[in-house]
């Protein structure tokens, strides 16, 4: 038993455009979001969809109704949310500029960094997420750990409502797509920052297990 998931990074966001982290906190989708949503609706329009699903945050909601809006071949107007599959929560960096994230967690590292796939490339992307964890003052950053607990919650959710086959739509956020390649052994594919509106195609079998069969795929029609 298999399903094919077809993994979109949500729109540009004003958060994205200024270069902050975002995480939890919502900011709404600039006018090039709304386009990165209609153009990957136009890319899958020709796929059929037997279920659709975002995060619960905003921007991924909206990117997948304007996907939707779009898509010819399914019936679905509006995704179910499934908070399993939200960005990693930052905590207290959330917000704030990229660069003074990387300035902070370099000194936790003894190490320099120019973006966050630098991050990724030189030690990992569970790493990542647990110096986060550790370099937050209040304590609220996820760790790799309380990430990954609900992301394989949220792809066993799927897996019991599907069958053999289906296709699904699954609108979700950069760091949780690069998690999950990692977590699926393409740690090479998890520092690669991943375009508004591309998406991730894996076939999930039903111990779990993801061939990533497409990555950060912002040009082909389906």
């Amino acid at each position: 038993m298999s399903v094919h998931i077809y993994m979109v990074r949500h729109g540009e966001t004003y958060f994205n455009f200024l270069h902050r982290f975002q995480g939890w906190s919502d900011a709404p989708l600039t006018e090039k979001g709304i386009q990165d949503g209609y153009h990957a609706g136009t890319r899958l329009a020709n796929v059929h969809f037997d279920g659709a699903y975002s995060s619960d945050l905003t921007r991924a909601i909206h990117t997948a109704r304007y996907i939707l809006t779009n898509n010819a071949a399914s019936n679905f107007s509006d995704p179910t949310q499934l908070p399993d599959f939200r960005e990693e929560n930052f905590g207290a960096f959330e917000g704030i500029s990229g660069e003074i994230v990387l300035t902070t967690l370099g000194a936790y590292k003894h190490d320099q960094f120019n973006n966050f796939s630098d991050v990724i490339t030189r030690y990992s992307m569970a790493d990542a997420m647990n110096v986060m964890a550790e370099a937050d003052p209040f304590n609220l950053a996820e760790n790799h750990e309380a990430f990954l607990k609900r992301i394989k919650h949220g792809f066993n959710d799927l897996l019991n409502q599907h069958h053999d086959g289906d296709n699904i739509l699954l609108v979700s956020h950069g760091t949780t797509i690069r998690a999950v390649a990692e977590y699926f052994g393409r740690r090479d594919l998890s520092a690669i920052s991943v375009a508004n509106g591309a998406v991730m195609q894996l076939d999930l079998s039903a111990d779990n297990q993801a061939d990533i069969i497409n990555f950060n795929d912002a040009t082909t029609v389906f």
